[in-house]
Protein backbone atom coordinates (compact mmCIF):
# COMPACT_ATOMS: atom_id res chain seq x y z
CA UNK A 1 0.00 0.00 0.00
CA UNK A 2 1.48 3.12 -1.18
CA UNK A 3 1.34 6.33 1.37
CA UNK A 4 0.78 9.62 -0.22
CA UNK A 5 3.38 12.41 -0.46
CA UNK A 6 4.30 14.12 1.97
CA UNK A 7 4.15 17.15 -0.27
CA UNK A 8 3.14 19.10 -2.73
CA UNK A 9 4.90 20.17 -5.96
CA UNK A 10 4.78 23.69 -6.47
CA UNK A 11 6.95 24.48 -9.47
CA UNK A 12 10.65 24.90 -10.48
CA UNK A 13 12.94 26.29 -7.70
CA UNK A 14 15.81 26.44 -9.17
CA UNK A 15 18.77 24.89 -11.53
CA UNK A 16 22.20 25.01 -11.52
CA UNK A 17 24.29 25.72 -14.38
CA UNK A 18 28.47 24.87 -13.82
CA UNK A 19 29.68 27.74 -16.13
CA UNK A 20 33.03 27.74 -17.71
CA UNK A 21 33.31 31.71 -18.15
CA UNK A 22 30.97 33.47 -15.12
CA UNK A 23 31.08 36.84 -17.21
CA UNK A 24 30.35 35.38 -20.48
CA UNK A 25 26.98 33.74 -18.66
CA UNK A 26 26.49 36.72 -16.55
CA UNK A 27 25.97 38.57 -19.98
CA UNK A 28 24.09 35.93 -21.88
CA UNK A 29 21.44 35.70 -18.60
CA UNK A 30 20.99 38.93 -17.17
CA UNK A 31 21.95 40.74 -20.69
CA UNK A 32 20.16 38.83 -23.62
CA UNK A 33 17.57 37.14 -20.93
CA UNK A 34 17.00 39.88 -18.21
CA UNK A 35 17.67 37.63 -15.04
CA UNK A 36 18.91 40.10 -12.51
CA UNK A 37 21.70 39.20 -10.10
CA UNK A 38 20.17 37.84 -6.28
CA UNK A 39 22.98 36.77 -4.25
CA UNK A 40 26.62 36.07 -4.75
CA UNK A 41 29.16 33.62 -2.78
CA UNK A 42 32.01 34.25 -4.29
CA UNK A 43 34.08 31.80 -1.64
CA UNK A 44 32.26 28.78 -2.98
CA UNK A 45 32.03 29.98 -6.83
CA UNK A 46 28.30 30.53 -6.80
CA UNK A 47 26.28 33.06 -8.56
CA UNK A 48 22.13 32.99 -8.12
CA UNK A 49 20.38 34.80 -10.83
CA UNK A 50 16.46 35.50 -10.03
CA UNK A 51 14.59 34.36 -13.58
CA UNK A 52 11.36 35.22 -12.82
CA UNK A 53 9.89 32.81 -9.54
CA UNK A 54 13.15 30.97 -9.90
CA UNK A 55 16.68 30.73 -9.42
CA UNK A 56 19.58 29.88 -12.09
CA UNK A 57 22.73 29.00 -10.47
CA UNK A 58 25.79 29.82 -12.17
CA UNK A 59 28.71 27.63 -10.40
CA UNK A 60 31.75 28.40 -11.79
CA UNK A 61 34.26 25.23 -12.71
CA UNK A 62 37.47 26.66 -10.89
CA UNK A 63 35.40 27.40 -7.83
CA UNK A 64 35.16 24.93 -4.88
CA UNK A 65 31.68 23.97 -5.88
CA UNK A 66 32.83 23.96 -9.39
CA UNK A 67 35.85 21.41 -8.80
CA UNK A 68 33.31 19.21 -7.04
CA UNK A 69 31.64 17.86 -10.09
CA UNK A 70 34.59 17.17 -12.13
CA UNK A 71 35.30 17.97 -15.66
CA UNK A 72 32.68 21.26 -17.18
CA UNK A 73 30.19 21.35 -20.11
CA UNK A 74 32.12 20.30 -23.14
CA UNK A 75 31.08 18.62 -26.87
CA UNK A 76 31.26 15.50 -25.82
CA UNK A 77 28.85 15.91 -22.69
CA UNK A 78 26.80 18.08 -20.70
CA UNK A 79 25.29 18.85 -17.71
CA UNK A 80 21.67 18.49 -18.46
CA UNK A 81 19.38 18.03 -22.06
CA UNK A 82 17.50 21.63 -21.41
CA UNK A 83 15.58 24.07 -18.90
CA UNK A 84 12.69 25.78 -20.18
CA UNK A 85 12.17 29.33 -18.87
CA UNK A 86 8.33 30.71 -18.78
CA UNK A 87 7.74 33.72 -20.89
CA UNK A 88 4.93 35.98 -20.64
CA UNK A 89 4.94 37.48 -24.14
CA UNK A 90 5.56 35.59 -27.45
CA UNK A 91 6.28 37.71 -30.16
CA UNK A 92 8.46 35.45 -32.15
CA UNK A 93 9.54 38.14 -34.48
CA UNK A 94 10.92 40.82 -31.42
CA UNK A 95 12.08 37.89 -29.93
CA UNK A 96 14.43 36.87 -32.39
CA UNK A 97 15.56 40.50 -33.24
CA UNK A 98 16.32 40.59 -29.63
CA UNK A 99 18.51 37.36 -29.80
CA UNK A 100 20.06 38.30 -33.13
CA UNK A 101 20.97 41.45 -31.63
CA UNK A 102 22.75 39.66 -28.83
CA UNK A 103 24.45 36.98 -31.65
CA UNK A 104 22.34 33.92 -29.91
CA UNK A 105 20.85 31.84 -32.93
CA UNK A 106 17.80 30.05 -31.99
CA UNK A 107 18.02 26.00 -32.80
CA UNK A 108 14.62 24.87 -33.37
CA UNK A 109 11.27 26.44 -32.86
CA UNK A 110 7.84 25.08 -32.62
CA UNK A 111 4.61 24.54 -30.32
CA UNK A 112 5.07 22.57 -27.42
CA UNK A 113 3.83 21.21 -24.23
CA UNK A 114 4.79 22.13 -21.17
CA UNK A 115 3.22 23.10 -17.76
CA UNK A 116 0.73 25.00 -18.81
CA UNK A 117 -0.69 23.27 -21.66
CA UNK A 118 0.59 23.55 -25.62
CA UNK A 119 2.55 26.97 -26.70
CA UNK A 120 4.88 28.31 -28.56
CA UNK A 121 8.75 27.88 -28.08
CA UNK A 122 12.30 28.71 -29.36
CA UNK A 123 15.47 26.89 -28.23
CA UNK A 124 18.72 28.66 -27.87
CA UNK A 125 22.14 27.84 -26.19
CA UNK A 126 24.28 29.60 -23.81
CA UNK A 127 27.75 30.24 -23.77
CA UNK A 128 28.71 27.11 -22.68
CA UNK A 129 26.67 25.10 -24.52
CA UNK A 130 23.51 24.49 -22.57
CA UNK A 131 19.99 24.41 -24.44
CA UNK A 132 17.65 27.11 -22.74
CA UNK A 133 14.04 26.89 -24.19
CA UNK A 134 12.10 29.70 -23.98
CA UNK A 135 8.47 28.64 -23.34
CA UNK A 136 5.81 30.91 -24.44
CA UNK A 137 1.90 30.95 -22.74
CA UNK A 138 -0.54 27.74 -23.69
CA UNK A 139 -2.76 28.72 -26.56
CA UNK A 140 -4.39 25.25 -25.71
Amino acid sequence: MSRPLPFGLKGIDHIVLRVAHLERALDFYCRVLGCTVEKEQAAIGLTQLRAGSALIDLVTLDGPLGRMGGAGPAAGGRNMDHFALAITRFDEGAIRAHLADHDVIVTDSGERYGAEGTGPSLYLRDPDGNTVELKGPATR
